[in-house]
């Protein structure tokens, strides 16, 4: 695969994510000889081995992208409750604003925590421990007699709930049949940005009826009966090599937080989320529309988030690299648009931008994965830090520009810059050649 050939080889880790015998298989193809068992094995043998069982694509599907609209949506589900909250607690609801950062504090260190114990003990355990545990610490959310008590079970609510997506994605890329794995994680990826949209939108409906607590209530009945639908669907984990010491499992972490390819990838994932949670906030804060038309132009962008997966499979022809820069580039000319125009077409133009980053999202997902060898885990836990930090950036980016105008035009050369470094990411190191080529393939299969 060009990227591993383009740049050192990444760290391995002692707990891998394949099988011995799929390890086997890979070895034993490209020597002839030697596996990374240490037995000694004929390519006949090897490629003889049975291959893993894949998923069911259809109840796969619906089940993961309906969890992550519901653990992605824990970020946004306070935004509308402010008022509500501040209200009954006797407070302002300026300085409850930190129940979001609370949780999105616990959930982007919870994928660097849970990404490589899911390589070392199954995607499946991961599952299912952290839907119960969601649940768990929704109902203490609810409970919570005190706005600071609040904020700190927000932060172990972000932690629980952060078990989900890195196990969730490397399931996808390591269980889905191979031909169906870009259209699996681009619905799933879409799912996590549609979140930000469904379950503010819902809260904001429902908060009058059943309150903020029992909103936190509700969530938790979710979570349960969405650990009911992954117990029912997902496999059971693949066997794992186990040695080394527990903490053995994040020596990766560095290797793959600075290796050339991937980091880079890595800021373009930031790059991205800063500027899809920095556009809404700016709509909110600037006073672009009125209430009835900030809802209008948040529901914009859910047509792009169901039809771009739809397309994923003939967009997967399309070289990674090349497909995510162009996405990119998309974002960062809407936004330029956006700053040009005003908001005469302003839903339009959202409706564009969305759908550019709905595509652009799975595809760097996928740059992440073909690139992370037996750490996938591991690089995808990364990947979705970078996408909690780039949350959690956004509104601070948003407020910083001082104006709607100013702050497209910004976003617009961040977007830039990010299709830039995914195409620099791509070039063999120390070479002005030409891009390498890349397989359009799934993750799964460039993997």
């Amino acid at each position: 695969m060009a990227i591993t050939n383009a740049c050192p080889p990444l760290p391995s880790e002692p707990a891998t994510p394949s099988t011995p015998e799929a390890m086997a298989t890979t070895n034993a193809v490209s020597t002839g000889k030697t596996v990374s068992t240490g037995k000694a094995v004929s390519t006949t043998e090897a490629m003889t081995a049975p291959p893993a069982p894949t998923a069911a694509f259809g109840r796969t599907l619906t089940a993961f992208a309906l969890t992550a609209v519901l653990a992605s949506g824990q970020l946004y589900i306070v935004i509308p409750l402010l008022h509500d909250m501040a209200t009954g607690w006797g407070t302002s609801p300026g300085g409850l604003t930190w129940l979001v950062t609370a949780f999105g504090i616990g959930y982007g260190a919870g994928f660097l925590v849970f990404g490589p114990l899911s390589d070392r003990y199954g995607r499946r355990r991961l599952l299912m421990l952290g839907l119960p545990l969601a649940a768990l610490t929704s109902v203490a959310v609810a409970l919570s007699p005190t706005p600071e008590v609040a904020l700190a079970l927000r932060a172990v609510q972000g932690l629980a709930v952060a078990m989900f997506p890195p196990a969730a994605l490397a399931y996808l890329a390591e269980r889905v049949e191979p031909r169906r794995r870009v259209v699996a994680i681009a619905a799933v990826t879409g799912a996590f940005l549609a979140s930000a949209v469904v379950l503010q939108v819902a809260a904001q409906v429902l908060v009058d009826a059943i309150g903020w607590r029992g909103l936190f209530l509700l969530s938790a009945a979710g979570y349960l009966v969405a650990f009911a639908g992954m117990r029912a669907v997902v496999l059971p984990d693949l066997p794992r090599e186990g040695s080394g010491s527990l903490l053995s499992v994040y020596r990766a972490l560095p290797g793959l937080l600075f290796h050339r390819v991937l980091g880079l990838r890595y800021l373009a994932t930031v790059m991205l989320m800063v500027g899809f949670v920095a556009v809404y906030t700016g709509l909110q804060i600037y006073g672009v529309a009125s209430s009835s038309g900030l809802l209008m132009l948040r529901a914009a962008g859910l047509p792009s988030m169901v039809l771009v997966p739809l397309l994923m499979p003939w967009l997967a022809r399309v070289a990674t690299t090349l497909r995510t820069a162009a996405f990119l580039a998309a974002g960062a000319l809407a936004l330029a648009a956006v700053g040009l125009t005003g908001a005469s077409v302003l839903v339009l133009l959202l409706a564009v931008y969305v759908a550019a980053i709905t595509g652009g999202l799975p595809s760097l997902n996928e740059a992440v994965s073909a690139g992370a060898g037996r750490a996938r885990g591991t690089a995808l836990s990364l990947f979705s830090f970078a996408l909690a930090v780039g949350g959690s950036a956004g509104p601070q980016v948003a407020a910083a520009f001082g104006g709607f105008t100013p702050l497209m035009y910004g976003l617009a050369i961040g977007m830039g810059l990010a299709a830039l470094a995914v195409l620099i990411s791509a070039r063999p190191a120390g070479s002005a050649a030409r891009p390498a080529a890349e397989p359009a393939t799934s993750a799964g299969q460039a993997a």
